[in-house]
């Protein structure tokens, strides 16, 4: 529930503030004070590094607080872009982000312009600057340089800028390496001057494209926060050059991304987007308390917190669930027609905001309809056990069979999802219950495994396979993280030949990865929504098909 997950985003921030990056913290313990629960687990957790942990709780702050971003008007007191906080202290963006390492709290909001960013509460700002005195007016320092020092980086500059082809942004590393001053004090030494100055030019502008690698390495860094004015200086670009290379990059992806939805004619009404999406996405309800009996039984198979998440999360009655199903698949429809007959070459910023805007909503709403129905698998899941199945495999097999249900889920035929996804969830179940019963009575030997790959070798053909293997795990490499990466790619049999599956279960990635079998399966479903938003209903089939 959103209350609930403020209130953890708050916890997160408070543990922040406290940890120190040498020493080390149990898992328990960081679990404890944001969620407010003891772990109870025999397992042994490896102790988690200060500086390890630190980079863990700003990305999850970062993430956690862009699903729940505020609008800035709301807030009673100023909240300054990382832009405006750079300017304000006299430092670079760069310099920003070393204090967000250090401790400058940073949650992102919604702007007067629509546009979520990075924030810092004015009051966040004041505790930091208490704090690190020492560190801020370090940052300062190039104020204090002599006429003669500041002479000698401008004469350097314009004889480094002349003799050789570096970059603006080499050109300044090597000139805060032979000085013994940092990089911000040359940046903005000579940016005082150029703005003293405009006539007299110390840099010469770059010429010619920007090569793929730098253009990827433009882009990574504008998704991790990097402002417009901080690429130019770094790559020496102008505004609009940026702009262009980042949009190509958003149309890109957008273009390459599979958008499937089930249409309904009330989508081409003339008032149906102010019907549809009048309304703030809420899924605040109390849970229904049925199928608790099926958690009860599945106790000693999962971890209490994973159950307990599960009796929190609210049950969708009719009303709203058709609701949300018509507000996710009209989204869907919104970002198709947006997208239709875009190309890189006119693809506008406001364009694919408005595209990134209706995908990044629909996807909250599927994610929620997810967990509002996972209790669904884990009540089938219990009457499907024995026949030496694992229970964690069967809820594995379940999420994917219930997230492939949601995409195929006509809402406008009056049925209730529960009835699709159980249909599906059941058939998945009874696929692995044959090849149980096929593996108790036939011991699969080398011999009769190998004629096996022989008859599927003629059955298809081999280049087509290739191709599609090729394919899925490039948009695995795009879409996943590299630990999401590794779980999909062994789950699903990716690592080996096309022909010859290699796979491996949640507890052998599990040992691999270090995590329990349990965390494994949770980011296994976490990837797989990721990946179902990419793939066509047969690509999706493919990869979790055997």
């Amino acid at each position: 529930p959103e209350k609930k997950r403020r209130k953890q985003l708050d916890a997160a921030e408070q543990l922040y503030a406290i940890v120190d990056k040498d020493k080390e913290y149990p898992f328990e313990f960081v679990c404890f004070r944001i969620t407010g629960f003891h772990l109870k687990s025999d397992i042994d957790i490896p102790l988690i590094k200060g500086d390890e942990l630190l980079e863990d709780l700003r990305i999850f702050i970062t993430k956690l607080s862009g699903r729940l971003a505020e609008p800035v008007a709301e807030k009673d007191q100023k909240i300054y872009t990382m832009q405006e906080l750079a300017e304000r202290m006299k430092v670079s963006t760069k310099t920003i982000y070393r204090w967000r390492k250090r401790g400058l709290i940073a949650r992102k909001y919604v702007f007067d312009d629509g546009v979520k960013r990075l924030g810092f509460l004015q009051s966040a700002v004041d505790d930091f600057l208490r704090t690190n005195p020492d560190l801020v007016n370090h940052a300062k320092d190039f104020s204090r340089l002599t006429l003669k020092q500041r002479q000698k980086i401008i004469n350097e500059a314009a004889k480094l800028s002349a003799d050789t082809s570096l970059s603006r942004h080499q050109i300044i590393s090597k000139i805060s390496a032979k000085v013994g001053k940092s990089h911000e004090t040359i940046r903005y030494t000579l940016l005082d001057y150029e703005q003293a100055h405009p006539e007299k030019t110390l840099f010469k502008k770059s010429t010619g494209a920007i090569d793929p690698a730098q253009a990827a390495e433009i882009y990574r860094l504008y998704k991790q926060g990097c402002s417009i004015k901080e690429l130019m200086e770094r790559y020496d670009r102008n505004r609009s050059s940026i702009y262009r290379l980042i949009n190509q990059r958003r149309a890109k992806a957008l273009l390459a991304k599979k958008i499937e939805f089930v249409s309904s004619d009330d989508f081409l009404k003339e008032d149906i987007q102010e019907t549809v999406l009048a309304n703030p996405l809420d899924l605040e309800e109390t849970p229904e308390r049925k199928q608790i009996e099926s958690f009860e039984l599945a106790g000693e198979y999962l971890l209490p917190e994973y159950l307990r998440i599960l009796k929190d999360t609210p049950v969708l009655n009719r009303e709203r669930e058709i609701a949300l199903f018509r507000r996710y698949n009209f989204l869907k429809f919104l970002a198709n027609q947006a997208r239709a007959g875009m190309k890189l070459s006119n693809a506008s910023g406001s364009r694919l905001t408005r595209i990134e805007g209706y995908l990044a909503e629909a996807e909250e709403i599927r994610r929620r309809i997810v967990e509002a129905n996972l209790r669904l698998v884990i009540s089938i899941a219990v009457k499907h056990m024995g026949a030496g199945m694992d229970f964690s495999e069967l809820v594995s097999k379940g999420n994917f069979a219930l997230i492939n249900a949601l995409e195929e889920f006509d809402y406008t035929k009056g049925f209730r999802f529960g009835r699709l996804a159980s249909l599906n969830i059941a058939k998945e179940y009874a696929k692995l219950s044959g090849k149980s019963v096929r593996r108790i009575h036939t011991k699969a030997g080398s011999r009769q495994d190998m004629e096996h790959r022989l008859r599927t070798t003629l059955a298809h053909d081999v280049s087509s396979m290739e191709k599609t293997h090729r394919s899925l795990a490039q948009i695995i490499t795009n879409e996943l993280n590299e630990r999401e990466r590794y779980i999909i790619m062994n789950r699903f049999g990716l690592v080996g030949s096309p022909i010859r599956k290699e796979t491996k279960t949640l507890k052998q990635i599990g040992e691999d990865l270090g995590l329990t079998k349990e965390r494994i399966r949770q980011l296994e479903l976490i990837a797989l929504q990721k990946l179902r938003q990419s793939l066509s209903s047969e690509e999706f089939e493919l990869l979790t098909g055997e």
